[in-house]
């Protein structure tokens, strides 16, 4: 595989790719599949009936990854893929996705991707996805993943969203269901500006006992963004769910949490904890007496908020 300077980059951002990643890979550049390649315990088949990959992951199989990176150079380009991922009883794996777009034209570039994850006994799956956009056109960059989650009995799994820049529309949806002692820890870290908006929907159904799940959001609403974060768990047995919004606003930003719990079993323990403010002007006072400028405390500020 032959990258160009602009696949470079955004496969840099989103994926810490500099070339062809080790194991098993499937990357996508402006609606093709460019590389890929499956491993002795993984293996990427492509669909017949729409845009995709099937994913298999051996029973076992352990420390080995999966980079499934999309890039989108073409100005109007849009696109829907589906992927499945089948993970195997006990293993432990690496899958890290995410897309980056680089408009530089008038019209809108949008990448809606799929992601289906079936986790049997025992598995246990982080999952990395970095969303980024750049480029000087006027059209905008679109991103609106959905993520669906099924963990069989003590499966678990660990998500890592990022979206720090570029992104003008995103509408996230994720939902969950877990088994008995099942586990799911989900991490998500955005930042918003100019005018963009950010919709992030969480549905986390804990079906089993003892099963759990943490979901929490840290986010930056500059310019005149708009966020709004909905996460909603529902425990069905005895079970514990947590979700917490954390957040800082910024100049003409708005930023909208909406908890949402629902205990039907009488040993269901739920919480949601929600925070949204600016920054404290002591922080800012604090860096500036060691010679930062205002603008960089502010900016130290954000990234270790963010970080």
């Amino acid at each position: 595989m032959k990258f160009d300077e602009i696949q470079l980059r955004l496969l840099d951002e989103i994926a810490d790719l500099h070339g062809v990643p080790e194991g098993a890979y499937n990357i996508r550049s402006d609606s093709q599949a460019i590389g890929r390649r499956s491993t002795e315990h993984i293996v990427i088949t492509p669909k017949k009936d729409v845009s995709g990959i099937d994913i298999e992951i051996l029973p076992g199989t352990k420390n080995e990854s999966v980079h499934i990176p999309v890039v989108l150079t073409k100005s109007g380009l849009k696109e829907v893929v589906y992927n499945d991922f089948y993970v195997g009883e006990g293993a432990d794996v690496l899958i890290v996705a995410g897309c980056g777009i680089d408009n530089c034209g008038t019209a809108d570039s949008e990448h809606d991707g799929v992601h289906r994850f079936f986790l049997k006994k025992g598995a246990k799956v982080r999952y990395v996805e970095k969303h980024y956009g750049s480029g000087s056109g006027k059209g905008k960059r679109i991103l609106n993943p959905v993520t669906e989650a099924y963990l069989d009995e003590g499966a678990e799994m660990t998500m890592e969203m990022v979206q720090i820049k570029g992104v003008d529309d995103t509408e996230r949806k994720t939902i969950a269901s877990l088994k008995e002692n099942a586990k799911l820890v989900a991490r998500e870290r955005l930042m918003t500006h100019d005018d963009q908006n950010a919709v992030s929907t969480y549905e986390v159904v804990l079906e089993g006992e003892n099963s759990s799940a943490d979901v929490v959001s840290r986010s930056v609403a500059r310019d005149d963004s708009f966020q709004k974060f909905d996460a909603k768990i529902i425990g069905n047995a005895p079970c514990y769910g947590h979700t917490e919004c954390d957040s800082i606003i910024m100049d003409r930003g708005r930023i909208l949490a909406v908890p949402g719990l629902q205990a039907n079993h009488v040993d269901a323990a739920l919480m949601h904890e929600a925070a949204i403010g600016k920054i404290a002007g002591e922080q800012l006072v604090k860096l500036m007496t060691l010679g930062l400028t205002a603008e960089e405390a502010e900016e130290q500020i954000i990234n270790g908020f963010l970080r």
